[in-house]
C-alpha cells in the first residue's frame, strides 16, 4: 500500500495512532510552536500573539493546557469586545454560565480526540443559552486569576440570538450570519476578481450563486474572469487545484443563468483536466521514484484515474481528495453539454472507489487504511460522495456509494472542522455530502453547533479555529472561514445544481 500523504507532508495514519496514543484530553500539534506560536500576517488578528481558539463573540482568544484540562488561558482580548476591561491576559477560565467546567477538554487530531468536550463546548453552550429567548445577553464568567476566584459578567447582548433547532433551516441567527458574511466575501473581492484564495474562489461565488439574488451577478461575473485566467497550461505549483475550482464554478454559473459565453472556457479546462488525470506511466515525473518511492506506482493501474496537485503524476500522485473535485467537475461540465470522455470518468470513479473503505469512508489515495470501520477527517468522503451523487451515468452504485459516504459523515461528524490539508475545504465539501442524507447533515450540524457558536467573531466575521493543519492560517485568519460558513448556511436553500437544483439546461 502506498503511504498516504498529502502536501504538508504528514502521514495520515500516523497521526490517527498519535492521536489514540494520547490521553484523552490532549491535543496532537499541542506544542509552544504548533498551533499557539502561529501568527497571522494581516488583518484583524495580527496583533493577536499566536493561533489561539476563538470564544465566540466575547472578544477573547483562549488556549488549552495539558496540566490543567478543566480551564482555558486567556491570551488575547480585543479591545472594544464585550470582555474588554472585565477578563486580563492570563486569566483562566473555569466555568460559563454559572457552572464550573466538568469535563477534560478532549480537543485534537485523531480518534480519541476529535471533538470539543470539555471547556470548549461547555462556554459555547453558555455562551448560545445567554443569547437565548430565555437570556439577556449576559453571560456569566467564573475566573481564576491569581489565587482569586472571581465571577464576571459580561454583556455579548441578543442581537444573534440562538441558532434553531435545524439551523440553519428556519434560523433567525443562521440567516443574519449569512447576510453579513456575504457582504463582508464581497467586500474581499480584489481587483483580478479573486476572492482571495482558491478556497475563496470556490466557496464565495457559490454561496452567492445560491442566493439567486441579481445583487451579487457583478461580483461573480468578476470571479469568472479570475478564473478563466486560472487556465494556463503552463502553471507550476498545485495547478490541478485551480482548474477543478474553476470549472465547478464556471458550471455552475452556466447551469444557473443559462450564459452560453462561459462554455468555450468549460471546454478549455475540460481539456485541461483530462490531460492532467493521471492515465498512462508515461505520465510520471521521474523524479518521483527518486523523491517519493514509496508513492511511486508499481503497475498501470496503481493511482490510474486519478488526479493530484499537478498534471500526471508526480510527487505523491493521485488524491482523493482531488480525484473527488475532478470527477464533480466532470458531471457539471457534462450537464453543461461539454463531451466527457466517459472512461476517463468512470476510472476516477473506479480510483475512488478503491480508495473507499466498506463503510463508505474514504481514505488518503486509492488504497484503503485503517480496516473495515476506519476513519479520521471527512472531507475527501465527502468530495467523493458529492462526485458520486452527480454522476451522469444510470448505474445505481453511484448514488449508492453517494448515500454511505453521507451516512458515514453522520456517524462520525465530531472531525467536521479538523480535516487534513485544508480543513475549510473539508468541511464545506463534508457539509455538502452529508446533506445528501437529511438525518446525517442534522447528525452533522448538531454536533458542531459548538464550532459555529465559537468560530464567530465579535465584528460578525467568521475565524479559523486551530486544527492538526494550519493551511492558509497565517496569510488568513478571517475570510476562509468565513467563506466556508456562508456556502454552508446556503446548502438547505438548494440554490445549485450540487444542493440540489434543477439547472436551466436539460
Amino acid at each position: 500500500m502506498r503511504p498516504q500523504f498529502h502536501f504538508y507532508h504528514f502521514h495520515i495514519l500516523a497521526f490517527l495512532m498519535l492521536g489514540i496514543a494520547q490521553p484523552l484530553y490532549s491535543q496532537v500539534h499541542y506544542t509552544e510552536v504548533k498551533p499557539w506560536g502561529n501568527r497571522a500576517g494581516s488583518g484583524p488578528d495580527a496583533e493577536v500573539p499566536g493561533w489561539f481558539y476563538n470564544l465566540g463573540i466575547t472578544g477573547l482568544r483562549a488556549r488549552l493546557l495539558a496540566d490543567d484540562p478543566k480551564a482555558l488561558l486567556i491570551k488575547y482580548v480585543f479591545p472594544k469586545s464585550p470582555s474588554d476591561g472585565k477578563i486580563q491576559i492570563g486569566d483562566f477560565i473555569i466555568g460559563a454560565g454559572g457552572k464550573r467546567f466538568i469535563e477534560s477538554h478532549r480537543n485534537g487530531y485523531g480518534i480519541k480526540v476529535f471533538g470539543a468536550d470539555g471547556p470548549i463546548l461547555e462556554f459555547a453552550q453558555a455562551l448560545e443559552e445567554c443569547q437565548g429567548e430565555k437570556g439577556k445577553g449576559v453571560l456569566l464568567i467564573t475566573l481564576r486569576r491569581g489565587a482569586e476566584i472571581l465571577e464576571v459578567s459580561i454583556n455579548v447582548g441578543t442581537k444573534y440570538g440562538s441558532f434553531a433547532p435545524r439551523f440553519p433551516l428556519n434560523c433567525r441567527k443562521s440567516d443574519l450570519i449569512l447576510a453579513e458574511l456575504l457582504k463582508y466575501n464581497v467586500d474581499q473581492q480584489q481587483q483580478n476578481g479573486s476572492f482571495g484564495g482558491p478556497i475563496q474562489d470556490t466557496f464565495t461565488p457559490l454561496a452567492l450563486l445560491a442566493t439567486g439574488e441579481a445583487k451579487y451577478l457583478p461580483a461573480i461575473k468578476r470571479n469568472l474572469i479570475y478564473h478563466k485566467g486560472s487556465i494556463d497550461t503552463n502553471r507550476n505549483g498545485l495547478a490541478n487545484w485551480s482548474y477543478m475550482s474553476a470549472a465547478i464554478v464556471i458550471s455552475e454559473y452556466h447551469l444557473a443563468t443559462g450564459d452560453k459565453t462561459v462554455l468555450p472556457d468549460l471546454q478549455q479546462l475540460y481539456d485541461v483536466l483530462s490531460k492532467s488525470q493521471y492515465l498512462d506511466m508515461s505520465q510520471i515525473n521521474p523524479k518521483a521514484k527518486e523523491t517519493h518511492p514509496r508513492s511511486f506506482p508499481k503497475d498501470a493501474m496503481d493511482a490510474h484515474g486519478g488526479w493530484g496537485h499537478n498534471p500526471g503524476f508526480g510527487g505523491y500522485g493521485p488524491i482523493c481528495m482531488l480525484t473527488g473535485q475532478g470527477s464533480l467537475a466532470y458531471a457539471l461540465m457534462h450537464r453543461c453539454g461539454i463531451k466527457i470522455d466517459r472512461k476517463k470518468h468512470e476510472a476516477a470513479y473506479d480510483f475512488l472507489a478503491r480508495g473507499t473503505g466498506q463503510n463508505g469512508y474514504v481514505w488518503y489515495s486509492d488504497s484503503v487504511g485503517g480496516g473495515p470501520n476506519g476513519w479520521a477527517d471527512m472531507g475527501r468522503t465527502g468530495a467523493a460522495g458529492i462526485a458520486n451523487f452527480y454522476s451522469p451515468y444510470e448505474d445505481p452504485v453511484y448514488r449508492e456509494r453517494a448515500l454511505s459516504q453521507a451516512r458515514v459523515i453522520g456517524l462520525h461528524p465530531q472531525s467536521f472542522p479538523d480535516t487534513h490539508g485544508s480543513p475549510m475545504m473539508g468541511m464545506a465539501y463534508t457539509a455538502l455530502s452529508a446533506h445528501l442524507d437529511a438525518d446525517s447533515f442534522r447528525k452533522l450540524m448538531d454536533a458542531n453547533r459548538w464550532w459555529f457558536t465559537m468560530a464567530q467573531c465579535q465584528d460578525g466575521t467568521f475565524y479559523y479555529q486551530p486544527n492538526r493543519d494550519n493551511g492558509g492560517y497565517g496569510a488568513d485568519s478571517r475570510s476562509l472561514s468565513s467563506s466556508v460558513t456562508a456556502f454552508i448556511f446556503t446548502i438547505h436553500k438548494r440554490g445549485l445544481v450540487i444542493t440540489g437544483k434543477e439547472p436551466l439546461r436539460k
